[in-house]
């Protein structure tokens, strides 16, 4: 399966400067990123980011084991806004410095156990799991709760406007 997520220009900006913000307890940030699906053939699905969605200040709980943990108001948060456009809901932070990032086991673990619940109410589309550096990112993406996940292969920054004019 080849999974592709295009994404506007500057929206990975925006996270990134989300996630850089400090939080009075957790060591890191987190958000949702949601986006449109169009599956071309039975191989190829394309994502199409919408919109990001930090996690509140206060939907973070204390926690001496990881960097940041969020609470279920904040998964609850992040399903709603992924449901008013059925909308596929990539969790995701950061782990700065430069080139691919690498998931840690922590987020390996932790993933594999909340993003299949997301297909309980959004049964019809992928859902993922990202980490970013400050120039790339690693994303894994679910087409179902109960397959394993998938790498996605490509991320596109669609920017500059396309125009087309009628010629003689």
């Amino acid at each position: 399966m080849n999974i592709r997520l295009k994404i506007p220009t500057g929206l990975f900006d925006k996270i990134r400067s989300d996630l850089k913000r400090p939080h009075f307890f957790a060591h890191e940030r987190v958000g949702f990123l949601t986006a449109g699906v169009a599956q071309t053939s039975e191989a190829n699905i394309n994502l199409f980011a919408r919109e990001y969605f930090p996690v509140a200040d206060e939907d973070y709980e204390v926690s001496h084991s990881v960097g940041a943990q969020i609470g279920s108001n904040a998964i609850r948060k992040g399903l709603q806004s992924a449901y008013k456009d059925k909308s596929a809901l990539i969790h995701i932070h950061t782990h700065g410095g430069m080139g691919i990032p690498n998931f840690s086991s922590v987020d390996l673990k932790s993933g594999k156990n909340f993003v299949p619940s997301f297909f309980n109410l959004l049964p019809q589309v992928p859902h993922g799991l990202g980490v970013l550096s400050n120039n790339a990112i690693r994303l894994l993406a679910w087409v179902n709760k109960e397959l394993p996940p998938q790498v996605v292969r490509e991320v596109v920054e669609v920017g500059s406007v396309l125009k087309k004019y009628e010629v003689a």
